[in-house]
């Protein structure tokens, strides 16, 4: 693995990483014992996630609180094999970091022992691919009538996902894989969110957004998953949607105006037509004047997925920014959906939402960006290795 560094990084600027990473990891090892001691009755920060195998790790996983999305742009110029080399490094950071150990070369390795389970998945987007003289298989999405698209949040061809239990987990390693990013590409743009804390709730509960409702009740889950999520070969696309919540507005709503927006109960995640969560709604039932009990206009209704190959994973994460100058709130979600196929699933339910979802008008989606990701590799491999190598 060192010489593998070695070969990419040159001689002189891999002799001196080896020499800065290899005092800092031995200062941590000798903090380990008592670190360890301390947290001995703990799991969370010791946890780790698999990063090698068929598949990348990062999607189908149990969502950890915290997550970083940030994308990259490449020079012009940049070709096939310096994209292997690109992919090499990062794939060895990512390999080591999630496992709880330094990246080679790593500046603060004191940070790396407790990954907090540690995932760091990659996208290819469609500059990736043709820098390297390939198809993509995905490609941008069309325009919807309710975007508001920002190039501050949109686009890139290369994206990091990195999400792990612990706030620090994640600043450490998204600054690990910038600064060995940064000589072959340039950050595009940052977003980081959150969700609930490990503890706070059951594994299996429905999370919260920002705006209170239960927001992932329809994912596929179980078997489901496969038919819905993953290609034969591993791989699978993410869309990234920037959306920002209309918070104030929001807020003035009464719960039974909020409730008939999204088609659901509030306090219970109960459809309208329903008494429990994970109720089928039922669009046949009347309420007690006579009108469809799930109105065509609120979110579940637009959104709705009757083939299970053709629902959506959506693991999304909040967002709550600095307010501005008058105390106006900047959250919203950060909207990630994993599926087979971009145009046969995720287009269709956008495009129903973006005609009558009576929801658009306290969410505007500010940012959006769509990428492969790639199969998984081996422990003698790397991320892209199928598509570049």
């Amino acid at each position: 693995m060192t010489s593998r560094r070695h070969l990419l990084t040159g001689a002189a600027a891999a002799g001196l990483g080896a020499a800065a990473g290899g005092g800092l990891v031995a200062a941590a090892r000798s903090d380990t014992p008592t670190s360890v001691a301390a947290v001995e009755s703990l799991t969370t920060g010791t946890s780790t996630v698999p990063f090698y195998g068929p598949r990348q790790a990062g999607v189908a996983e149990d969502p950890p609180a915290h997550a970083a999305f940030v994308a990259f742009t490449l020079p012009a110029g940049t070709d096939r094999r310096a994209l292997g080399r690109m992919m090499r490094l990062l794939s060895d950071d990512a390999g080591r970091l999630t496992q709880g150990v330094p990246a080679l070369g790593d500046t603060d390795a004191t940070l790396a022992p407790l990954p907090s389970r540690l995932t760091v998945t990659f996208g290819f987007g469609t500059g990736l691919y043709r820098a390297a003289g390939l198809e993509s298989p995905v490609a941008d999405l069309p325009k919807f009538k309710i975007d508001r698209l920002e190039q501050r949040w949109s686009g890139g061809d290369l994206l990091l996902q990195i999400c792990a239990d612990d706030p620090l987990t994640v600043a450490h390693t998204q600054r690990m894989l910038i600064k060995d990013a940064r000589p072959f590409a340039a950050v595009r743009w940052v977003q980081q969110g959150f969700r609930r804390s490990p503890g706070v709730q059951a594994p299996e509960h429905t999370q919260r957004n920002v705006m209170g409702q239960l927001d992932g009740t329809a994912n596929p889950r179980g078997a489901e998953i496969d038919p819905a999520v993953w290609n034969d070969d591993g791989s699978t696309t993410l869309v990234v949607r920037r959306m920002r919540a209309e918070i104030e507005k929001w807020d003035i709503l009464s719960v039974a105006d909020k409730e008939n927006a999204v088609g659901r109960r509030l306090d219970s995640g109960a459809p309208l037509s329903g008494t429990q969560e994970h109720d089928e709604p039922d669009f046949t039932k009347l309420d007690a004047s006579g009108l469809p009990a799930m109105p065509d206009f609120s979110h579940v209704t637009r959104a709705r997925v009757t083939d299970p190959s053709l629902k959506l994973l959506r693991r999304p994460y909040n967002y709550d920014g600095v307010p501005n100058a008058a105390g106006q709130p900047d959250s919203g979600l950060i909207f990630a959906s994993y599926q087979k196929d971009v145009a046969r699933q995720f287009i269709p339910i956008q495009q129903r939402l973006a005609d009558k979802d009576v929801l658009n008008e306290w969410i505007t989606p500010i940012g959006s960006a769509v990428f492969a990701i790639p199969p998984g590799c081996t422990d003698a491999g790397w991320i892209g290795d199928q598509v570049l190598g």
